[in-house]
């Protein structure tokens, strides 16, 4: 398929409720535009060229920065997945880039061999992989789409090449977070709730809260260098109030089982909210978060289930007045 089509830079109320959506991951794939050439303004054979992915937020926030300018955008099919994310996964890569190459017949609408990809998409591609197949060349532009116009007119700079995840980029990611737990931690909390009273219920609330709000908002701050560790910190410091609290309320073994089996459970949970975050941002890569997966998931595990144990094994005996 050769066939151009049209785009504006323009974001109308139906982007905007697109993109609300998306943060919220509802109907998450399928936030997604048709691969292929797109013509932004009135381009012509001089015109750059730039690539991004078919989901929505990165087309639109590719085109949304070149209001003004006349450009061809050729889409990848990265079935719905962001550029970063799709260059770990291939689907941002060399091989459907030169198929796009192909199938869009691209030179044929432009005299140059040139190609402007997002930095972050350097990972799936092989650069001089695609020139040698397609006699086009591949550039790295900005981090971020906002800074496409002053890269286009002057060129790159040291701060467009920095890439960064400042607090608005954490804190837009949160609904996100808690969405992906929202029906685990609805029935965790109820569970516990009725199992144990307020205080379970609000410690199963508590460790959501601190993996999914508080961990994204803190990460610069956390001590250690993994994700997992930073979040089995901020566990520990969630867990001190209620740990304190069972050792002043309840007498004895009762104190020391409800502390510690609250600990574990929360050391656990955040601990995973945070190794899962680690697919947010760009300070992780793949080879660290498999090393971290397969260095810390075991113990979360053991440690979620021996603090489950505790905590279910305590309140049975406390229900039966044992203590």
């Amino acid at each position: 398929m050769n066939e151009v089509m049209s785009t504006t830079s323009t974001l109308g109320p139906r982007e905007r409720r697109d993109h609300l959506l998306a943060r919220l991951g509802h109907r998450r794939m399928e936030h997604r535009v048709l691969p292929g050439l797109y013509r932004l303004g009135q381009p012509d054979r001089s015109s750059p060229v730039l690539v991004s992915a078919n989901y929505t937020l990165s087309f639109d926030a590719l085109r949304s920065s070149l209001r003004g300018i006349d450009a061809y955008i050729l889409v990848l099919d990265t079935k719905g997945v962001n550029v970063w994310c799709a260059a770990g996964k291939g689907t941002f890569g060399t091989d459907e880039l030169v198929e796009r190459i192909r199938s869009t017949s691209l030179e044929s609408h432009v005299d140059h061999r040139r190609l402007i990809l997002p930095q972050l998409g350097a990972p799936g591609v092989s650069a001089h992989e695609v020139k040698q197949r397609t006699g086009f060349s591949v550039e790295y532009g900005p981090v971020r789409a906002a800074d496409l116009p002053d890269y286009l007119s002057s060129g790159a700079t040291e701060e467009m090449r920095r890439v960064t995840f400042p607090l608005r980029d954490r804190a837009v990611l949160i609904p996100v977070e808690l969405r992906n737990v929202a029906i685990e931690a609805v029935i965790a909390i109820v569970a516990l709730f009725i199992l144990g009273g307020l205080v379970p219920a609000l410690i199963a609330l508590m460790a959501v809260m601190a993996g999914a709000v508080l961990f994204p908002l803190l990460l610069p701050y956390l001590p250690t260098k993994d994700f997992t560790t930073k979040g089995m910190l901020l566990g520990i410091a969630a867990s001190a109030p209620f740990a304190m609290y069972y050792l002043a309320s309840e007498p004895g073994w009762t104190g020391l089982a409800y502390s510690a089996g609250s600990i574990m459970l929360m050391v656990s949970v955040v601990g995973f909210l945070a190794l899962n975050f680690t697919g947010c941002t760009t300070y992780a890569s793949r080879s660290g978060v498999r090393r971290e997966i397969f260095r810390y998931v075991p113990a979360l595990v053991i440690m979620a289930v021996v603090g489950v144990s505790v905590l279910a094994i305590t309140i049975a005996i406390a229900a039966l007045g044992w203590f």
